[in-house]
């Protein structure tokens, strides 16, 4: 089974276009969405969920007031300031468990704080598993992590021989949790300052995991000579450009209609993400296109 991660530095950058584009193009494969904090993969391809599991990233702190002798030592040791006047505020409970170490007569305790939610759900391009993270909640690695384990049991499942994962935006441990482990990341960037600049971060950290990178320059014509010092950037580090993806008004109308831009007809952008899913599938597996 081929593990395949759509990565960028930064967001914005249409990684999400091109991960749904992918989905309709390959075969045998199943999708993940791994962008938890801000997923936006299901506006495209429609998910119909078929299981659905509570996500519990972290802890929160429980008082038992009959129990509670009023010492005042939790209060005290909470260096997150989520007790005040005995009174454990769940916004501020960072689940350290300090709480219920200090206290004499073990009238707190740690129960599991419910975080989001992960689904598996059936989608016109295959089987999709997703997730959504609440609202000012951490702990979003873990649930990358959960998202990866629930596609990885689908795909055994099913015979699939393909992970398509959508991974989250920027360098931090969300990142880390979508690439670890993969057999090779597709990095987009746009042809900007910020662009190059993030795109460099987050290849640094696939070759930190020793992933196999690759990378295509997205909306390339809004700044051709960003997007050649981009190309000689890469040259310079061996990482090979398998595309370069002009912009193309048809991508948007398409996500209007919830649909990929490959779905929707053969405009500049659909033909080009096409020939960069043949290079990157051809890289991935070692072998020619059929998919």
């Amino acid at each position: 089974m081929k593990q395949l991660t759509i990565i960028s530095g930064k967001g914005g950058t249409g990684k999400t276009s091109i991960t749904a584009a992918f989905a309709i193009l390959a075969e045998n494969k199943v999708i993940a969405d791994c962008d938890v904090d801000a997923a936006d993969l299901h506006l495209i391809l429609d998910p119909v969920i078929e299981k659905r599991m509570d996500f519990s990233g972290s802890k929160l702190a429980v008082m038992d007031e009959d129990k509670c002798i009023k010492c005042g030592l939790c209060e005290e040791n909470c260096r997150f300031n989520a007790i005040k006047d005995l009174k454990i505020n769940p916004l501020k409970c960072e689940g350290c468990t300090v709480c219920e170490y200090v206290c004499p007569v073990d009238a707190i305790r740690m129960e599991d704080r419910i975080s989001g939610e992960a689904f598996v759900s059936s989608t016109r391009a295959g089987p999709m598993a997703h997730a959504r993270l609440y609202t000012a909640e951490e702990t979003s690695g873990k649930l990358v992590t959960l998202v990866r384990n629930n596609a990885r049991i689908k795909a055994r499942e099913e015979g699939k021989d393909l992970i398509i994962i959508d991974g989250p935006p920027g360098i931090g441990c969300a990142v880390i949790s979508a690439i670890t482990g993969v057999d090779l990341v597709l990095a987009v960037t746009e042809p900007t300052l910020s662009g190059i600049s993030d795109l460099k971060r987050v290849l640094d950290v696939a070759d930190h995991f020793k992933i196999k990178s690759l990378v295509t320059v997205n909306k390339y014509d809004l700044n051709r000579e960003m997007a050649d010092k981009i190309e000689e950037y890469c040259r310079s580090r061996g990482v090979q450009v398998v595309g370069r993806i002009p912009y193309d008004r048809t991508v948007t109308d398409s996500m209007v209609e919830g649909k990929a831009v490959v779905e929707t007809g053969d405009g500049p952008a659909a033909i080009e993400i096409k020939k960069v899913w043949e290079e990157v599938y051809r890289v991935l597996t070692g072998e020619g296109q059929n998919a």
